[in-house]
């Protein structure tokens, strides 16, 4: 596994050109809650859909 270092700038250049979904989907793909709730809910889905419930409890339905 590579090193990180939080405190140095360097490790943030890849950062600068994100969008702000793409910071946010990190976060949560980091979350144990999300990913708990995530398998459990494509686990128990026949089509492994995701439901809309799901999308509004995690923010991930946008307003156009």
């Amino acid at each position: 596994m590579p090193e990180f270092d939080w405190r140095s700038p360097d490790s943030y250049k890849s950062l600068q050109d994100a969008e702000i979904t793409d910071i946010a989907w990190e976060c949560l793909r980091r979350n144990a809650d999300y990913r708990r709730e995530y398998e459990a809910m494509i686990a128990s889905s026949p089509a492994g859909e995701v439901t809309g419930e799901f999308r509004r409890r995690w923010g991930l339905c946008f307003r156009p």
